[in-house]
């Protein structure tokens, strides 16, 4: 039996910041209920921030790698 792929963290994040947001435009919310959705909007803001920072660091590396190995095949 193959595993359900799961979303990941990054994704998860995502949607509910997207959620949040929704929620902060479009409801009318008591105040103590939209500082607390904004706050954890900032916390979710920074958590997918991270992870692409990461990811780009990832793929500046991985470039690296590659020019590299092509200058070395050149030689």
């Amino acid at each position: 039996m193959a595993k359900k792929k799961t979303k990941s963290n990054f994704e998860q994040d995502l949607s509910r910041l997207e959620e949040i947001s929704r929620k902060l435009e479009e409801d009318n919310l008591e105040l103590e209920e939209a500082i607390a959705m904004f706050e954890e909007g900032v916390k979710l803001s920074k958590s997918c921030l991270k992870t692409l920072r990461e990811a780009d660091l990832k793929i500046t590396e991985l470039k690296g790698e590659l020019k590299k190995f092509v200058n070395a095949e050149e030689d």
